[in-house]
């Protein structure tokens, strides 16, 4: 019986070449785009989970209700890693990291072997604490991991990095230079493996110890300045939840609140009451922390669900196709049902016999979607920013996609199935069957579910562009163009620095030039402090701000305008001890309405305000502009050369033959101001990029459909057609009257679509940005329905012209 059922299958499936391919090829990029993005999900989902106590692993987090609004952030004082295990018999093990660049050699640092003299620039340096080691139960290939970080100086690095700087060698005992420091050499105390790619701290190739470390005096005690993200290790059975309310108790009545107290924060009560402790474990970091400021890289738990969601909709969509095919074609079939009940063939059996033909196109759906994933795979990894490969190695792929595969034929034949078997043989030999031209609900419906699929995905891509370009666009309050960054130049020393800098601005084609490790993109140093007006710090709730530190030509550099006062000097003698420049919000924060010779104080110093600048986007345009204040000094490790760009090929080959002689044993890193600004909307651009692609695909998917079931309506209606045109029908009109029922279900799923569409987009992806484009809405559900309209006329014109120019005696000689 199952060979008969296989024969008559291939059988149809030779006779139907078109409908045969539309269907199998439909089939075939749905599951293409479902198993990558099964494979994105996978690995989202796959995120810290190779801790052997991951269960028990969590990361303190803050929640911290500001005018309204709840921020979330991981770094805490000093001291706090040690009172979280000496304090709460719950905790078995408590460590920190501390990753910000801001202190000393963490983020990144020129690294030579203490035998050569060649540096090689490294990113990844983390400090750490020797039970962060314990509690992740990294596993060693050199040294102890109970003692590896143990003693002052020491480090413990990568597998790949030990490989790099010690090849075939164990580099336990030996000493490393960071930055040309010979004063403070470290030794390499173990050698870990490579934190693997499904890490949140896989960026992380050097664990510096935190051992005999104190940045600031008195830094390893105060309670009022966080730095660092604490992790800790419960022990087995312990109630989060109630533990959670415990220490937050605990910690604030007797840590935090004695400080804000003794630092004479005015309401301390009060403030204290504005902020709670959470735990979050470690397989939750990857993907749940999105709205978390944590300084490491990080999937997002709603990426997953819309990936999800676009993968479901493109295989609902292909199993439209496959539906709407088979019900549309039940005419052809009819007949062979009549016959086959007349000669006693039972529903049961035209059942399976509908179901294997599915399963038949499944299977070859399945074959052909997993080599167009492979072949796209590459494609897919650029616009993830992924480096995911096939699974065809691992036991679960194979019985996986065979399962799917089942699965999705049986759900896909499952109707057409029932459909067609239950016809009634009377009614089929009378011809009272006409097939599915008529009985056309279903079918139209599935039609619209597809289009309104397919414009929700136009609208969002429109909408994403919009967006992107608008922030990469928009005046952000300083001149990112043509602005070279230096990087590394801390390894030359104060004074050379200063040299070179002005030596740099010998060259004609250097506007300016500036030394400062602040710049206003992400991913340079930070510095976050509380600011009140002199004398007010005990009766004033404190602004939080920045606080850099910026040269005298750091404003005509960046092109930060000067709105009152005046800038910094090396002439004004007080300038270099406390003198600040503030930008407009931090005025407004502090209601300093003539700020300039007003002093303001952060708990350390008291500052005189020399001038004010206009506020600008020193942070990504997803909030808003923050308070900010500059002073007078030297951070060195960046130097920023304003250039003039007629010709930047000689200007660049000038600036790395002065490099070469300041430093001819380190190679120059540069890059530009404008593509680090670019680089902080990468996920923006990426998201634009995978919509657009999955928009194309699934109006592909839907187009197949549409063009096949056009040319099953011309067929259906051929007699009509030939009858028209002996009447004296025109082309044109044949041609329209064929396609415009397909367009009023465009339409109508333009209508369903576009509040859709406006709503996710709103709740999902704009309300991120404190800076929205300017969005008209009914512009863009126009053009999206415009473009659905187009897409349509052109996929079924083809069919609608040629059955419209078909000889009329061809299609009624059978009359």
């Amino acid at each position: 019986m199952i060979r008969n059922y296989l024969k008559i299958a291939i059988r149809q499936l030779r006779k139907q070449k078109m409908y045969a391919a539309v269907k199998i090829g439909g089939f075939a990029l749905g599951i293409a785009a479902c198993i990558l993005i099964a494979l994105y999900i996978r690995n989202e989902t796959s995120f810290d989970r190779s801790y052997p106590d991951a269960d028990r692993i969590y990361r303190v987090v803050g929640y911290y209700n500001i005018d309204g609004k709840t921020e979330k952030g991981t770094d805490w004082p000093a001291p706090m890693g040690k009172v979280l295990k000496s304090d709460f018999p719950e905790v078995k093990l408590s460590g920190r990291l501390m990753p910000n660049s801001l202190f000393d050699k963490a983020g990144s640092n020129e690294v030579r072997r203490a035998d050569k003299t060649q540096n090689t620039f490294e990113q990844g340096f983390t400090y750490a604490d020797q039970e962060m080691l314990d509690m992740l139960k990294l596993p060693m290939v050199y040294g102890k991991r109970e003692n590896a970080l143990k003693e002052p100086y020491t480090l413990v690095m990568s597998k790949r990095k030990a490989e790099k700087y010690f090849p075939g060698e164990n580099p336990v005992g030996k000493v490393i230079y960071l930055n040309n420091d010979k004063a403070h050499p470290y030794t390499i105390g173990g050698v870990m493996e490579n934190i693997p790619e499904t890490s949140h701290l896989r960026k992380f190739d050097f664990l510096l110890t935190l051992k005999g470390v104190e940045f600031y005096q008195g830094e390893q005690t105060n309670w009022n300045a966080s730095n660092y993200p604490d992790y800790i290790l419960l022990r087995p059975g312990t109630n989060v939840a109630q533990f959670e309310k415990k220490f937050t108790a605990d910690l604030i009545k007797n840590y935090f609140l004695p400080a804000m107290v003794g630092s004479g924060m005015k309401d301390a009560e009060k403030e204290a009451a504005k902020f709670s402790l959470h735990l979050q474990n470690i397989k939750d970091i990857n993907l749940k922390s999105y709205d978390i400021y944590d300084d490491t890289p990080h999937g997002d738990i709603r990426f997953v669900w819309l990936f999800g969601a676009i993968a479901g909709f493109i295989l609902v969509i292909a199993c439209i196709n496959f539906v709407n095919l088979s019900t549309a074609k039940s005419a052809n079939r009819a007949k062979e049902v009549g016959l086959r009940k007349v000669v006693g063939s039972y529903r049961s059996g035209l059942i399976n016999q509908f179901l294997t033909e599915s399963f038949i196109y499944s299977i070859i759906s399945f074959l052909l979607g997993i080599t167009i994933a492979w072949l796209l795979l590459p494609y897919f990894n650029t616009l993830a920013s992924k480096s995911l490969t096939m699974p065809w190695n691992d036991w679960w792929f194979i019985p996986v996609m065979l399962g799917a595969a089942t699965i999705v034929g049986i759900v896909a034949g499952l109707y057409p199935a029932f459909y067609l078997s239950g016809f009634t043989p009377i009614q089929v030999l009378k011809g009272s069957i006409s097939g599915g031209s008529k009985s056309s609900i279903l079918r139209n419906s599935l039609v619209v579910f597809q289009f309104t699929a397919s414009i929700i995905l136009i609208i969002s891509t429109i909408v994403i562009y919009k967006q992107t370009h608008y922030i990469l666009n928009k005046q952000v309050g300083f001149d990112k163009d043509q602005v070279m960054i230096v990087q590394g130049t801390n390894t030359l020393g104060d004074r050379a620095v200063k040299n070179f800098k002005t030596d740099l601005l010998k060259f004609s084609s250097v506007k300016n030039a500036s030394i400062s490790d602040y710049l206003p993109v992400e991913g340079t140093k930070r510095n976050g402090n509380t600011f009140y007006n002199e004398g007010r710090s005990k009766l004033d709730a404190g602004v939080s701000g920045q606080f850099w530190q910026i040269d005298d030509t750091y404003l005509k550099t960046l092109g930060i305008k000067l709105i009152a006062g005046r800038n910094f000097s090396y002439q004004m003698a007080t300038d270099t001890v406390n003198a600040v420049i503030i930008n407009q919000t931090m005025a407004n924060k502090l209601n300093l309405k003539d700020p300039v010779g007003k002093r303001i104080t952060n708990g350390y110093g008291v500052y005189p305000i020399v001038g004010v600048v206009h506020d600008f986007n020193f942070e990504s345009m997803r909030g808003n502009i923050e308070p900010i204040v500059l002073h007078f000094g030297l951070s060195t490790s960046i130097v920023s050369v304003k250039v003039s760009g007629t010709d930047m090929k000689t200007t660049i080959a000038n600036v790395s033959a002065l490099w070469k002689k300041y430093s001819p044993d380190q190679p120059m890193r540069y890059t530009f101001l404008d593509e680090q600004f670019a680089n902080m909307y990468a996920d923006v651009q990426r998201t634009g990029s995978i919509f657009t692609s999955f928009a194309v695909l699934a109006i592909i998917i839907a187009c197949l459909g549409l063009f096949a079931l056009s040319a099953f309506m011309a067929e259906q209606r051929s007699k009509e057609i030939g009858i028209r045109k002996v009447l004296g029908a025109s082309v044109q009109g044949i041609t329209a009257m064929l396609s415009i029922d397909f367009v009023k279900l465009v339409i109508i799923a333009i209508v369903i679509a576009s509040p859709i569409a406006a709503w996710g987009l709103s709740r999902w992806f704009l309300q991120d940005f404190a800076y929205k484009a300017p969005i008209n809405w009914y512009l863009i559900f126009a053009a999206a329905g415009v473009a659905a309209i187009l897409i349509s006329l052109i996929t079924v014109s083809f069919q609608s012209i040629k059955a419209a120019l078909m000889n009329p005696v061809k299609s009624l000689k059978s009359e």
